[in-house]
């Protein structure tokens, strides 16, 4: 028996839909917390980035997971993976 799983050496990460109102562009807030290696506390970081949403299927305040891809256009480096919970 074959195992057709492929191992990715793509980045995943999980954020918050901050904004859709591009035609199938979401922009995800990913928020880290990395411990400061000299005063040892932690310290918040965020980035943004623009995903690709082929099927306009999140919306503001949802919590969804990107994956790395070729880019797509001027600032789309990223695509969207799943959505992994609707906002309330």
């Amino acid at each position: 028996m074959e195992d057709t799983t492929v191992k990715s050496s793509k980045k995943v990460f999980t954020g918050q839909v901050i904004s859709e109102k591009n035609d199938k562009t979401i922009v995800v807030k990913i928020s880290t917390k990395k411990l400061h290696p000299l005063y040892k506390k932690y310290v918040s970081a965020s980035k943004k980035v623009h995903a690709h949403d082929e099927k306009n299927d999140a919306h503001h305040g949802d919590t969804v997971k990107v994956i790395e891809c070729r880019p797509l256009s001027k600032l789309k480096r990223w695509r969207l993976l799943e959505v992994v919970e609707r906002a309330k």
